[in-house]
């Protein structure tokens, strides 16, 4: 396992300023054998020349360039489509991997035969410079009982509180390894990440369907990145409008995707307080949010059928999923 090809998949759209470091990083990783994959979603800047130029030793470095932006879920599928390689590391461009980050996360993988493994996730440290103390990004994926998925330890200083190697709900796409067999379990129509969620939510759905199928998504906290988050909850005034239109539609996918009885027993009523909040907001103030709310009404027949789809293929006990909400990890 730890001679396995990794195949690095990275979506771009407007990057250049963060690719010199980005393929730096991806040249002093010590894993080999190593192939990266972009996926460019229609940069106006100079992402597709400074790809173009770059090349990175003992790895194939390989571009898509698309004519439109798809958004990260199916940029993402089409890089995955691109490669057979046995392990894919999702990877932005903003995140920036210690060497050691792809070989800690398949030492994990390699280090718990005795579990299904789909999922191994980093912890993952904001930029910072100089003396600053160290504040974390994000340390797996945990879940609320209003059915908001948070990275463990957003923006808190790392003072030692997430050094235990544990199970977590899920990982973050900005950089959590995953094992192809179960990408492809948990496909859905060929889709491993569903192309509807376009971006913002799409990780934390796919977690869902691995842990549906009975995939263990894993974090190890000696696997360490540094990460320029754009989004986080604070700054939705400052975020583009499709950003918080895509945020709003797949708050409401997620739920119609996954929501059961065993869930709806443990989050009681709260998820409904903040539905009605969120739809408030939208009617009265965020009105560039609107056509999130059209979408899902007018594609409602698409959204049940592929509700039935996955809860259809769900294999382990709906209350082992429901009690993710109540907890942040649970010890190996």
């Amino acid at each position: 396992m730890k001679d396995s090809l990794v195949a690095i998949c990275t979506v771009t759209q407007n990057a250049a300023a963060d690719l010199p470091r980005y393929l730096q990083a991806l040249e002093r990783l010590a894993h080999r054998p190593l192939e990266v994959i972009v996926v460019d979603c229609a940069s106006t800047d100079s992402t597709v020349e400074t790809l173009a130029r770059a090349s990175i030793q003992g790895a194939n470095l390989r571009v898509i360039e698309l004519e439109e932006n798809v958004g990260f879920a199916n940029g993402m599928n089409r890089a995955l489509a691109a490669s057979s390689a046995p392990f894919a590391l999702s990877l932005n461009a903003d995140a920036l991997p210690a060497t050691d980050y792809v070989g800690r996360l398949l030492a994990r993988f390699e280090s718990h035969p005795e579990l299904r493994v789909g999922a191994v996730t980093g912890r993952l440290s904001r930029f910072r410079s100089g003396d600053e103390p160290a504040v974390l990004d994000a340390a797996g994926m945990r879940l609320t009982l209003n059915w908001r998925h948070h990275d463990r330890g957003s923006s808190e200083p790392d003072v030692g509180q997430y050094d235990r190697a544990e199970r977590v709900f899920g990982g973050t796409g900005a950089a959590t390894l995953f094992f192809r067999p179960a990408l492809e379990d948990a496909a859905i129509d060929g889709e491993v990440f569903l192309d509807e969620f376009h971006s913002f939510r799409e990780d934390a759905e796919l977690s869902f369907r691995l842990r549906e199928r009975g995939w263990e998504i894993l974090y190890e906290p000696r696997a360490i990145a540094s990460h320029r988050r754009h989004n986080l909850p604070g700054r939705r005034s400052a975020m583009p409008d499709h950003v918080n239109l895509h945020s709003v539609k797949n708050r409401f996918l997620l739920r119609a995707y996954h929501e059961t009885w065993a869930s709806f027993m443990v989050t009681l009523g709260f998820p409904l307080v903040r539905d009605l909040a969120v739809i408030a907001y939208v009617l009265l103030r965020e009105h560039s949010s609107r056509p999130a709310l059209t979408w899902l009404w007018k594609n409602r027949r698409h959204v049940l059928r592929r509700r039935r789809h996955i809860q259809e293929r769900v294999r382990v006990p709906r209350r082992r999923l429901a009690a993710w909400f109540l907890r942040s990890g649970q010890p190996l």
